[in-house]
């Protein structure tokens, strides 16, 4: 079983006739977590309060999570309830809390969890009212629905409602269901207090519809009565009062327009035959409008110019007219690529990782649709450093809208590079501009690979490194900065500078208890790069097996 004080960083070593070779991995050991005061099953009465307790322990590195099941499903935490830190308290407990609630607590590496049950019983005290006494459950099923007062445009629901048991109806809901569009799918018409029992039902011409009404109350939903057909086929029947909605209008090829819109339902189709009529015309011609009847939800016009304005009108209509006169929405034909390139790019120099960029704006006329962005294209073609090898992967970064001007940034310094620009719409890229060269200038090292820093005896610490991933430029050295600590005592800060070849080092101890902090970093003409942190192992006395581990690793107790 691992222990804290197996955390450090370990090395292995492979070593052959042709040498040797060395890998390290830091291992960090996690305090689990662990609920260590468990809620325990409470039987309580209705009304007063419970409190189920939950505390945890876990690594202070870790982000912890506290949630709680009821019955294995995720807890709804309402007014009646407070989730603390440590506890979920329940206020005015009632018959439907009764179950069994769980404790989670989790991090992203475990989880631990508790479950206690509640059990809720009856007030047992005089009640102030015959129902105080009495178990609550949901309403039963409104019965004997009857139609009455039928109008053109609405009719009267009257139904006899089931028991209470023993928890007042708050309210009503009344669904409908039509055979057209949606057979078998209710929906909900109205909602009513559930002092009433008998309301009025605004309706739609030529729909057959079926009630039914739900009841309501603090315990939950009764289950649905049994429904009540009406025949509204054969009352007064209107042309449609309303029209299809989200009307578009986009090319889905560079010589087309497809027209989509929102179909109606059945309490707006309000007769037989429902179907729209489609109109299109281009906008800036004026020309007389084409027409379509179509009873789906789309309309694909064909042979299309690239990328122009249409003005688009869509009605509804049944067999007893149209609808009202159709809002006019504007649409565009499909996209082509755009036809032309940016012209006169120029690069300044900004530093040794961005450039700034600026061109001049192609005509509109050649973009072939909607101008999304206007796009570089750039590619690392050499380092300044002679046999460097470097990816010539092409990178991009875009410019949204009609802009002419923008920064690259994240460049590689001391690099040769090319870069295109092209315009780019809802299709796809145009044409490439001519290729552009620049030249980013030195910058300073990244940190130097590999900082080993290694203790063979007492009195002499070595340290070793390899040389920066990317230069950046010229190195011109090292800049190795060590300091000694024993404890909360910190001594002088030492600076040593190296040759750019040197990767090695060998330091004398000035005393044989104190350890070392040594920060490592890479210099160019420009400065100094980001330097890597090492500290030297920890004396054998402090318990700890230092053979191949990193002086990162935390100090362990003498007796372990």
């Amino acid at each position: 079983m691992i222990r804290k004080e197996d955390q450090g960083i370990y090395t292995c070593v492979a070593t052959n006739i042709l040498g040797k070779a060395e890998n390290q991995v830091r291992l960090e050991v996690k305090d689990p977590t662990r609920i260590y005061r468990m809620p325990e099953d409470q039987v309580a009465k209705r009304g007063t309060t419970v409190q189920l307790e939950c505390r945890v322990k876990h690594d202070p590195s870790l982000k912890l999570t506290v949630y709680w099941l009821k019955d294995d499903e995720p807890l709804y935490v309402g007014n009646r309830m407070k989730k603390e830190e440590d506890s979920l308290t329940i206020f005015g407990v009632a018959e439907r809390d009764q179950g069994s609630y769980t404790c989670v607590a989790s991090t992203e590496l475990d989880q631990d969890l508790a479950k206690a049950y509640l059990t809720v019983l009856a007030d047992q005290a005089t009640p102030t009212n015959r129902l105080a006494a009495l178990p609550k459950g949901r309403p039963d099923r409104p019965r004997d629905l009857e139609l009455t007062d039928l109008a053109e445009r609405s009719v009267r629901l009257t139904w006899i409602p089931g028991d209470d048991n023993n928890s007042p109806i708050t309210d009503y809901v009344v669904q409908f269901e039509e055979d057209q569009f949606q057979p078998g799918v209710w929906h909900d018409h109205s909602k009513f207090p559930g002092s009433v029992n008998s309301a009025i039902l605004q309706l739609s011409p030529y729909v057959n519809y079926q009630f039914r009404v739900i009841a309501i109350n603090e315990v939950g939903s009764s289950h649905p009565s049994l429904p009540l057909d009406l025949n509204f086929a054969s009352i007064w029947i209107p042309a449609p009062e309303s029209n299809p909605s989200d009307v578009k209008g986009e090319g889905t090829r560079k010589n087309n327009m497809e027209i989509t819109w929102t179909p109606m339902n059945a309490t707006s189709a309000f007769g037989p035959n429902l179907r729209y009529i489609v109109k299109w015309r281009r906008r800036e011609t004026r020309e007389t409008w084409n027409n379509v009847t179509v009873w789906g939800s789309r309309y694909v016009v064909g042979q299309t110019p690239v990328y122009v304005p249409y003005e688009i009108r869509v009605q509804a209509e049944n067999d007893f007219g149209k609808g009202p006169e159709p809002d006019t929405v504007i649409g565009y034909s499909g996209e082509d690529y755009p036809r032309a390139a940016p012209t006169d790019v120029k690069i300044r120099v900004l530093n040794s990782t961005a450039i700034s960029l600026q061109w001049n704006r192609v005509y509109s006329d050649t973009v072939q649709g909607q101008l999304r962005e206007y796009r570089a294209y750039y590619w690392r073609e050499s380092s300044l450093l002679k046999n460097l090898w470097v990816s010539q992967k092409r990178q991009q970064a875009g410019f949204p809208g009609d802009r002419l001007r923008g920064v690259v940034s994240r460049l590689f310094p001391y690099s040769n590079y090319k870069l295109e620009m092209a315009v780019v719409n809802g299709r796809g890229d145009g044409p490439r501009s001519e290729t552009k060269e620049f030249t980013t200038p030195e910058g300073v090292p990244s940190a130097p690979r590999r900082f080993r820093v290694r203790q063979p005896n007492l009195e002499t610490i070595n340290l070793e490194w390899d040389h920066p991933e990317h230069p950046n430029g010229i190195l011109i050295g090292y800049t190795l900065k060590y300091v000694a600590f024993n404890g909360t005592k910190v001594g002088k800060q030492i600076a040593e500078n190296f040759s750019p070849n040197q990767t090695k080092f060998t330091m004398q101890r000035a005393d044989p208890v104190s350890r070392y902090r040594f920060s490592l970093s890479a210099r160019t003409q420009v400065g100094s790069g980001e330097a890597v942190t090492e500290e030297s192992p920890a004396p054998p006395n402090e318990g700890r097996c230092t053979a191949a581990a990193s002086g990162r690793m935390v100090p362990g107790n003498s007796d372990a």
